[in-house]
C-alpha cells in the first residue's frame, strides 16, 4: 500500500519530470528568504557580452514568454552577477526521495534523480537557490531550466539512450546500447589557454560552462559526512607522523570554516578525540553546524575562547568549539598567549577556507567584518583582492611564528598556500619544485602513501533511503574488511583496514548522515570489489530492499590530477600532466560505469586541476556484479600504476602485487635510476 505522503511525493516528482514550466508560468517569487545565498558574482561583462547572456538564458523559452523573462533574467545579471533563474526554482521539498517514486523508464536514471536532488536538499547544499552543492561556488546546474531540462530527460531515457550534459547544458538524450553509460558529463572543459579565473567569471555569466567543483556537478556529494571521513584519517595520521602518538587526548587542532565541505571538520575532531576550534566568518554556518549536532560549543568571544580552550587542555576534553569571528584573530591571538605566556596552545593546524575561489566569497579577510566584506566585493573587487592579499600575509606571520616551536602545519588543498605565495606571503621553501611549499599539502606528508597503496575515499548511497539498508551494508563492508585482515595482510593495509572499521562502527553514533543514505570508507582495490560484490549479492537475496549507488569522491587514487594536492606528491615533473583522470573517465565508461564525469577545477580552483567521477548502479544483478569487479579494479590500478612509474615504492610494490594476482593486467615498471654522476657526466659532455 501506497502512503497518502508518498503518493503526495510522486505526484510533485511526476510534475518536475513534465519539462518546463510554462502555461501558466510559475510565479516569480525571487531570492528566498531565510536560505543562505551565493555572493553577488562580478563577471566585468561587457554590453556587448551582457546582450549575449541574456539571449543564450532566454534559448530555453519559446518566444511568446520571452519578453517577460528577458526583463527578470537581465535584472538577476545586474543584482547578482548570472542569471540563475529564480522564477523556476521548484517549491517541492528538495531531498533524495526513495528511487521507487522517481517516474522513470529505467533504474539507472532514477538513481541518478536521487542523487541530483540529494545534491540540492536545502540540508546538503550550501546555496540551494543558487544550485551550489559546497566550495561556494560548486554548481550542480548553471540555472533551473537546466534542472527541469534534466529530470525531464531522465524520465524519458531507455537503455538505449545516453543523456549528454554540457557544463550544466542538457545537450540531450543519444542513441547507444545498454552497456554505455546512461550520462556523461563533463565541466568546464575549456581551452587551456582560456582556462583563467577572468574568462571563468565571464563564460560562467555568459551562461557557456560551469565550476561543477568535484562531486557537485557529477551528482555525487553525500553531505559532509565525505570530508568528515578524509578529516578524520588525516588528523589521525598527522598524529601518528608530527606528534608520533595514537590518542590524541588534550592535543588542539585549530582550523577554519563551517560550510558545505569544511563543516566536517568540527565532527571529526570530536571522532578522533582531541580539542578542535573552528573559526568560521558566516554566522548562519555556525549556526546550521550547531543545529545539526556537530558543533558542541560556540563563542564569539576570543577571550572565552582561549579560556575555553586552555581548560579543556588541562581536563584533556574532547571538545568542537566553533569561534564567530575570522580565523587570522584566532591564530593572532594564539601568537600572543606564546609571546606574553610562552604558553603554546597549538598543537596541530590547518586551513579550509574555500581560497580556490578566494577573490569571491572563499577567504574573507581580516580587516572586515562579514557583511563589510560582502559589500566591498560587489562594489570595489580590486580594494577586496588587495585586502584578501594583505590578509593572507598576515594569516601566514602567525602560522610561522607558531611553527617556529612544536606545531604543525598543513595545507589541506583548498589552495591556501598556493594564494598565499601569490599573495607575497612566506610560505617559499628552498630549492623546491613549484608544488612544494614551506607547509605540506596533507597529501605530500599524510595522505600520500594511503594513495600510493591504492586507499582512497569509496562510498555507496541507498537509493531506498531505509536507514535499515545502510546499517546491512555496513555490517558488510565491516565483514569484509575483518575477513581480509584475518587472511593476512600487511601491516601497513591492516592499519587502514582497522581505522576504517572503527570509522564505520563510530558512524551511527556520530550521526554523520545528512540526505541520502550514505556511507564512505577509505578502501583500497581488493576491499571495494568485496565491499561491491557483498552488497550486490545482498540486494539480489532481498536483504537490501533497493539499488544502491557505489561512487567515490574524485580526490582519490585515480580520479584527479592536481600538482599542488592529489598529485603535489609526484616529482618526475608529471604533477602538471593530466594524463591520468581523464583516461580514468574514459575508463570507467568503457567498463561499466552508469554515469561519468569529467571537471576543470575542484578542489584548488578553476585551471588548476582536472578530475573526473563515476556512479555505478548496483541492482543485484549478475551483469551489475561484473560491472563492479571490471570498473573498481581500473579505477584503483590506474592511479597506483602512474604512481608507480613516477618512483613511488609503495605503489611499485602494490601493482607488482597485483599483476600477480590477475594475469590480464600488464604494467610498464620502471628501473632504478640512482647514479647521479653518470647523469652529471652525460650532461657535462
Amino acid at each position: 500500500m501506497v502512503s497518502t505522503s508518498s503518493s503526495a511525493a510522486m505526484s510533485s516528482l511526476q510534475m518536475l519530470c513534465s519539462g518546463l514550466p510554462l502555461r501558466p508560468l510559475p510565479q516569480n517569487r525571487g531570492r528566498w528568504a531565510g536560505v543562505p545565498h551565493a555572493p553577488v558574482r562580478t563577471p566585468g561583462l561587457s554590453p556587448v557580452e551582457e546582450q549575449l547572456a541574456l539571449r543564450n538564458a532566454l534559448r530555453y523559452f519559446p518566444p511568446d514568454v520571452q519578453e517577460l523573462l528577458a526583463q527578470e533574467f537581465a535584472q538577476e545579471l545586474r543584482l547578482y552577477g548570472h542569471i540563475y533563474m529564480y522564477r523556476f526554482c521548484p517549491h517541492i521539498e528538495m531531498k533524495a526521495y526513495p528511487i521507487e517514486q522517481y517516474p522513470c523508464r529505467t533504474r539507472a536514471a532514477a538513481a541518478i534523480m536521487h542523487m541530483i536532488m540529494n545534491n540540492l536538499d536545502h540540508a546538503v547544499a550550501q546555496f540551494p537557490q543558487e544550485l551550489v552543492t559546497y566550495g561556494g561556488n560548486g554548481q550542480v546546474f548553471s540555472n533551473w531550466a537546466q534542472f527541469w531540462l534534466t529530470m525531464h530527460y531522465l524520465s524519458k531515457m531507455t537503455e538505449d539512450q545516453t543523456l549528454v550534459m554540457y557544463s550544466g547544458h542538457p545537450l540531450g538524450l543519444f542513441p547507444s546500447s545498454p552497456g554505455a553509460p546512461r550520462l556523461v558529463i563533463t565541466n568546464g572543459m575549456v581551452i587551456p589557454n582560456y582556462s583563467s579565473r577572468t574568462e571563468y567569471e565571464k563564460l560562467f555569466a555568459l551562461g557557456v560552462t560551469m565550476y561543477g567543483q568535484m562531486t557537485a556537478g557529477s551528482y555525487c556529494y553525500i553531505g559532509p559526512q565525505g570530508i568528515v571521513h578524509g578529516t578524520v584519517l588525516t588528523v589521525l595520521n598527522a598524529a601518528r607522523r608530527y606528534l608520533g602518538i595514537e590518542d590524541l587526548a588534550g592535543k588542539v587542532f585549530v582550523t577554519s570554516g563551517l560550510g558545505g565541505m569544511s563543516g566536517a571538520q568540527a565532527k571529526a575532531a570530536v571522532i578522533v578525540g582531541c580539542i578542535g576550534v573552528i573559526a568560521e566568518v558566516d554566522k548562519e554556518a555556525l549556526v546550521k553546524r550547531r543545529q545539526q549536532g556537530w558543533l558542541m560549543e560556540v563563542t564569539d568571544s576570543l577571550d572565552h575562547c582561549i579560556e575555553r580552550l586552555r581548560k579543556a587542555r588541562k581536563k584533556k576534553e574532547v571538545l568542537s568549539l566553533g569561534y564567530h569571528g575570522n580565523i587570522v584573530d584566532l591564530w593572532e591571538r594564539l601568537v600572543h598567549e606564546l609571546d606574553t605566556t610562552g604558553e603554546l596552545l597549538v598543537d596541530l593546524g590547518s586551513d579550509q577556507t574555500s581560497c580556490h575561489n578566494p577573490f569571491n566569497g572563499g577567504y574573507y579577510p581580516v580587516q572586515l567584518s562579514f557583511v563589510e566584506a560582502q559589500h566591498l566585493m560587489a562594489s570595489n573587487p580590486p580594494a577586496f583582492k588587495d585586502l584578501v592579499q594583505e590578509s593572507l600575509r598576515r594569516h601566514i606571520s602567525a602560522i610561522n611564528r607558531l611553527a617556529k616551536e612544536k606545531f604543525f602545519f598543513w595545507d589541506y588543498g583548498n589552495a591556501f598556500l598556493l594564494e598565499a605565495h601569490r599573495a607575497g606571503a612566506d610560505v617559499a621553501k628552498k630549492g623546491a619544485q613549484k608544488t612544494e611549499f614551506r607547509y605540506p599539502s596533507y597529501v605530500q606528508h599524510i595522505m600520500g602513501d594511503i594513495f600510493s597503496q591504492g586507499f582512497g575515499p569509496f562510498r555507496w548511497v541507498c537509493t531506498s533511503r531505509d536507514p535499515q539498508d545502510l546499517a546491512v551494508t555496513d555490517q558488510l563492508a565491516t565483514s569484509v574488511l575483518e575477513k581480509a585482515i584475518a587472511d593476512g595482510v600487511k601491516a601497513s593495509v591492516k592499519l587502514q583496514y582497522m581505522d576504517n572499521i572503527r570509522w564505520i562502527r563510530e558512524a551511527a553514533k556520530h550521526q554523520l548522515v545528512v540526505g541520502s543514505q550514505a556511507r564512505i570508507l577509505y578502501s583500497d582495490q581488493k576491499g571495494r570489489v568485496a565491499i561491491a560484490v557483498a552488497i550486490n549479492q545482498a540486494i539480489a537475496n532481498g536483504n537490501i530492499k533497493a539499488p544502491v549507488v557505489l561512487s567515490r569522491d574524485h580526490h582519490d587514487v585515480s580520479g584527479t590530477d592536481s600538482p599542488f594536492r592529489e598529485t603535489s606528491n609526484i616529482y618526475d615533473g608529471s604533477a602538471f600532466c593530466a594524463d591520468m583522470a581523464v583516461q580514468n573517465f574514459v575508463g570507467d565508461a568503457c567498463r561499466g560505469a552508469t554515469w561519468v564525469a569529467l571537471h576543470n577545477g575542484g578542489g584548488v580552483g578553476w585551471g588548476e586541476v582536472i578530475n573526473g567521477g563515476f556512479g555505478l548502479v548496483l541492482d543485484g544483478s549478475p551483469e551489475a556484479e561484473d560491472k563492479a569487479r571490471m570498473m573498481l579494479s581500473w579505477d584503483v590500478s590506474n592511479g597506483v600504476a602512474r604512481r608507480c612509474w613516477s618512483g613511488n615504492p609503495k605503489a611499485y610494490e602494490i601493482i607488482c602485487q597485483t599483476m600477480e594476482e590477475n594475469s590480464g593486467l600488464v604494467v610498464t615498471l620502471p628501473h632504478d635510476v640512482t647514479d647521479e654522476c653518470m647523469i652529471q657526466r652525460a650532461l657535462q659532455s
